[in-house]
């Protein structure tokens, strides 16, 4: 009989703290674009970006120049000499591809620039957050502007302008 009435107060207590769980969201999005900081990491990004497209557009440009030359010319062309166009086309092509993975690829220069300038905002952003969500007891804190599907969020649950308040950002 103890361990059944026991058993029962364990389970009471268990789904009180489960029913006392607060949840919460934000829009990371709209906090990001509040902040004057990441609108000119951002801004540094794109031109960094458009800049470094154009780089890369004009050798590929120069190599169908090349190319089309080279196809002009080649019947008229000694085997000796044509195949020094082709070897000179091939390996600026191949240069033209290393530095677009350079510029662009996956560990690339703009992946580590957009490192070195938006990772210290989103740093500081989870630092605001993990405050106001230890502050207002919230369980779990979603960001409606990922992937995450929200059918239906109330206002008052919205912590985004909260955070921008810790973050300093508003008054």
């Amino acid at each position: 009989m103890k361990k059944i009435i026991l058993s029962l107060g364990l389970l009471m207590l268990m789904s009180l703290g489960v029913s006392a769980q607060k949840f919460a969201f934000i829009d990371s999005e709209y906090i990001l674009e509040n902040i004057p900081e990441y609108q000119a990491a951002q801004k540094q990004l794109d031109q960094m970006s458009i800049q470094w497209q154009k780089e890369i557009e004009a050798q590929f440009s120069e190599i169908e120049k090349l190319y089309k030359d080279y196809q002009a010319e080649s019947m008229l062309l000694p085997d000796d000499v044509r195949k020094t166009r082709e070897e000179a086309i091939v390996a600026k092509e191949k240069q033209a591809k290393d530095l677009q993975k350079q510029r662009f690829g996956r560990d690339g220069d703009l992946f580590k620039k957009r490192q070195e300038l938006i990772k210290p905002i989103q740093d500081k952003m989870y630092e605001a957050i993990k405050e106001v969500s230890e502050k207002g007891s919230y369980a779990i804190v979603f960001d409606k502007s990922g992937g995450v599907t929200m059918v239906y969020t109330d206002v008052k649950f919205d912590l985004s302008d909260e955070i921008l308040n810790k973050m300093g950002y508003r008054k």
